[in-house]
């Protein structure tokens, strides 16, 4: 209520010039009518309907009235215009809106893409700041990776999640460790199986295994069948804080404990070793953000609890988790790789 009295310019509420700027930099109306536009796909639909309001709100699943007040919003702010008749159309400045645009940004702003939720936690940043926690569990009550791989929603995000390829220095995992003598692979937490199939592909005697949540486990395996990996790669659903299938030589985390508390990532490594116990090996290719400015590091910590563990770090939590140290191999500028083996026989 406050904020509709300053921009209506209450004389007794206006803050004068810099509580004007102040109040547009907190303005969240903007951003989520943005991303309000991008989850619906507003362009691809007014580019499909020419404009027409009723045959958009059919398609979006939208109330008329209210979806004409959003584009009239979005119509305000540039990213769309409107005729003599009331048809809407796409402005420059809406074009990246378009799903095949060149320089496409719907996915990364939809809040049911990847990034588009992570950012949409946002909002609870306040929680972070005087915990330490992402804040996705203080602004929807779960955790980020649970809501991403359970609910249906994200289920194509999922699907086009590392379409590009290889990422985040995945060549250091590829090549460093010696796979030629790894017969078998648990790839733990393996999100969309991108590391694994190209491991089996790389290494024709690799058998692997995928454990990971509902939504990502059903695009592994459609991975996995268009490579004709079926015979060497299969997906499993589960969940790393429980009991992992035994007997593979490798259990392999690859990017998985920044996204955990220390207590977490010591139980994480702990079923690693307990289902590698006696003779599997756990190898960790830990991921470590860069901090480039503060605005990403203000983000990325409202994401992840421990976006950069040092290596000894890494070593203590896995000694607690009944793991010692046999390898360690190169640390780049976002890798550490290490392997280790139950501390008991």
């Amino acid at each position: 209520m406050f904020g509709v009295v300053i921009r209506m310019g209450n004389p007794v509420m206006d803050g004068g010039t810099a509580g004007r700027t102040l109040m547009g930099m907190a303005d969240l109306l903007r951003p989520s009518a943005v991303r309000a536009a991008a989850t619906l796909r507003l362009a691809d639909h007014v580019a499909a309907s020419s404009g027409n309001l009723e045959e958009m709100a059919e398609r979006t699943g939208t109330r008329p009235e209210l979806l004409d007040v959003l584009l009239r919003y979005l119509v305000d702010i540039g990213l769309f215009r409107r005729d003599a008749s009331g048809q809407y159309g796409i402005t420059d400045l809406g074009t990246p809106l378009l799903e095949n645009s060149p320089e496409s940004v719907r996915r990364h702003l939809s809040v049911d893409g990847l990034f588009g939720r992570a950012d949409a936690a946002l909002i609870g940043l306040t929680h972070t700041i005087r915990t330490g926690e992402p804040c996705h569990v203080a602004t929807f009550g779960h955790g980020y990776w649970e809501a991403v791989n359970e609910s249906p929603e994200f289920a194509e995000a999922l699907q086009h999640a590392d379409e590009s390829g290889l990422s985040w220095d995945m060549e250091t995992i590829l090549e460093s460790y010696n796979w030629s003598d790894v017969d078998s692979v648990v790839d733990v937490g393996g999100h969309n199986g991108t590391l694994l199939a190209e491991l089996a592909l790389r290494n024709p005697g690799l058998r692997g295994t995928l454990v990971d949540l509902t939504n990502v486990v059903e695009v592994a395996r459609r991975k996995f069948s268009a490579q004709r990996l079926d015979d060497r790669c299969e997906a499993v659903v589960g969940s790393f804080f429980e009991p992992l299938p035994t007997g593979a030589d490798v259990y392999l985390l690859s990017a998985i404990l920044a996204d955990w508390s220390d207590e977490q990532a010591v139980e994480i490594l702990r079923r690693c070793a307990e289902a590698a116990n006696p003779h599997g090996r756990v190898l960790l290719a830990e991921v470590n953000m860069p901090m480039h400015d503060a605005y990403l590091e203000l983000w990325i910590r409202a994401t992840m609890p421990a976006p950069v563990r040092e290596v000894s770090e890494l070593v203590a939590l896995a000694e607690r988790a009944g793991l010692r140290l046999t390898w360690e191999g190169p640390v780049t500028q976002v890798r550490s790789m290490l392997e280790f083996a139950p501390t008991t026989p």
